[in-house]
């Protein structure tokens, strides 16, 4: 992850030859991919740059919005990677955007059943509901992976053929997205983990107890 928060913030201290801003770029592609239904607004914060298929809408914070980096304009066409992959029914983000309800609720209550599991005795029950549950969010994480990955893709194929970046500055915003991307890759391999310590301390304990 520090590989990326490094990359971003040297890269914003970049500016693109031509001067563009991340909102110009991202309008500049959606045209390009013929999406007219999708909006460009700001943000607050920082690294709160997402696209919502709800709403139809890329959302840029104050340091992409506005600002004409190298790491303005990657991280603006990425979330519009996600708008065309959403235009085009890209079938992970599909899958991603159903289970993000189960996901979610397995990344919150997961630990509550495993804890009152283990106290109750080792109630095998709340610790296996606690475990699939985890599995949701795990699930989660391994649909990610090619989502970001292919926006990514997708951000670079638009930058490059539509002249908003240099070739050499494509380069550079590469550098960027696939240090973005691999820290989706280690939160991936977190949970992998995390669950096979569960199923390891949990998953056979009956049987054991037999």
């Amino acid at each position: 992850m520090y590989g990326a928060y490094y990359g971003l913030r040297t890269y914003k201290k970049v500016r693109n030859h031509s001067g563009i801003t991340g909102a110009e770029a991202a309008q500049r592609i959606l045209r390009a991919a013929g999406i007219t239904d999708v909006q460009v607004v700001p943000i607050r914060g920082s690294l709160t740059d997402h696209y919502d298929p709800r709403t139809k809408t890329v959302s840029l914070s104050e340091d992409i919005y506005g600002r004409n980096s190298l790491a303005a304009v990657g991280v603006a066409a990425h979330e519009c990677g996600h708008a065309i992959q959403d235009a085009t029914n890209y079938a992970p983000l599909n899958i991603r955007s159903a289970i993000v309800p189960a996901a979610n609720i397995g990344s919150q209550l997961s630990w509550v059943f495993i804890i009152v599991g283990a106290i109750l005795s080792f109630n095998q029950t709340l610790i296996t509901i606690g475990i699939i549950m985890f599995s949701a969010a795990v699930l989660f994480q391994l649909v990610t992976l090619p989502v970001e990955f292919n926006a990514s893709a997708r951000a670079l194929e638009q930058l490059e053929s539509n002249g908003i970046l240099y070739r050499d500055e494509v380069s550079q915003t590469r550098k960027v997205l696939s240090a973005a991307a691999l820290t989706y890759v280690a939160a991936a391999a977190t949970a992998i983990l995390q669950l096979l310590r569960l199923i390891i301390l949990f998953g056979g304990r009956d049987r054991r107890d037999d």
